[in-house]
């Protein structure tokens, strides 16, 4: 394939478009890579839900974060400015985190997601559980 010239229509050598970069062929690709990276979306959805929290209080609530983890995305998050930090110069310091509004303005993201997962992942179950059986997932198999 190597040297070969594509034909258009009528014999004529075709053009071939530039490759394009990925953000221009999936415009969302870098809001995925912010919002959904791993762990990004619980401490937000978290955030939103609790109010502000102190870094005990939002790791107890997560879960199974570990600390280190929770740690590196939080300021990842600060740094994306989707989580503001407060701290407290006192004895003992201390520090709180909460969603900004920038953060809060996913909300409507969040529940269209909730939403869609509430109606749709039992369908995703199933079609995985047909796969993995063998059995087609629908009307056309797969």
């Amino acid at each position: 394939m190597e040297g070969m010239t594509p034909m258009g229509p009528g014999g004529s050598a075709a053009t071939l478009p530039e490759r394009i970069g990925a953000e221009q062929a999936c415009p969302i690709a870098p809001v995925l890579d912010i919002v959904f990276s791993r762990w990004t979306t619980p401490i937000l959805w978290t955030l939103n839900a609790y109010g502000v929290q102190r870094f005990v209080e939002l790791h107890r609530n997560i879960g199974t974060i570990t600390a280190k983890v929770l740690t590196q995305r939080l300021r990842q998050l600060e740094r994306d400015g989707l989580v503001l930090r407060t701290y407290y110069p006192e004895v003992p310091p201390r520090v709180e985190y909460e969603i900004s509004e920038l953060g809060r303005s996913l909300a409507p993201l969040f529940a269209s997601l909730a939403e869609w997962s509430s109606v749709h992942l039992p369908k995703v179950e199933r079609a995985r559980q047909a796969f993995d059986g063998g059995e087609p997932a629908g009307p056309q198999g797969r």
